[in-house]
């Protein structure tokens, strides 16, 4: 019997026309780039924890906005689905740029990306760039998991 999908938020955050990015993979074996955030915890709301994970992955105080992304992939071989839900974020507070380490030691390094770099980067999932800066709504239908 298949695992239900997991449920994650994250946070599509512009700060001074430059998209945070994290990378979560370790000894930064993969260079897949994603938006801050993860796995929801239950009986809180999507954007409060979002608002935690940015804060323990990023340092980073955030307001949760509206809604602008769905994303769904998966990986058969492992009974892994993930859906994630993107919502548009502001900065209230934290040093951007500024020394920071995940308090769960999951991520290992963020970036302020321009739109042009983030276009050079492996980045799931791919329309994200698109969304940030382009506004809207968008759904990215299942995708294969890529590490």
């Amino acid at each position: 019997m298949s695992k239900p999908p997991r449920l994650a938020a994250r946070a599509v955050l512009l700060h001074q026309d430059r998209l945070l990015l994290v990378n979560a993979w370790p000894g930064q074996q993969s260079p897949l780039w994603c938006a801050p955030g993860g796995g929801v915890e239950a009986h809180s709301s999507l954007p409060a924890n979002l608002a935690r994970e940015v804060m323990e992955e990023c340092g980073l105080e955030v307001e949760v906005g509206a809604p602008c992304l769905v994303n769904e992939f998966h990986d058969r071989g492992r009974d892994f689905h993930q859906v994630e839900v993107f919502f548009r974020c502001r900065l209230l507070s934290g040093d951007p740029h500024g020394d920071w380490a995940d308090t769960e030691g999951v991520v290992n390094r963020r970036i302020w990306a321009t739109r042009e770099e983030a276009a050079g980067l492996m980045l799931r999932p791919a329309r994200l760039p698109d969304v940030a800066w382009g506004g809207g709504f968008a759904y990215d239908p299942l995708e294969a998991l890529v590490r």
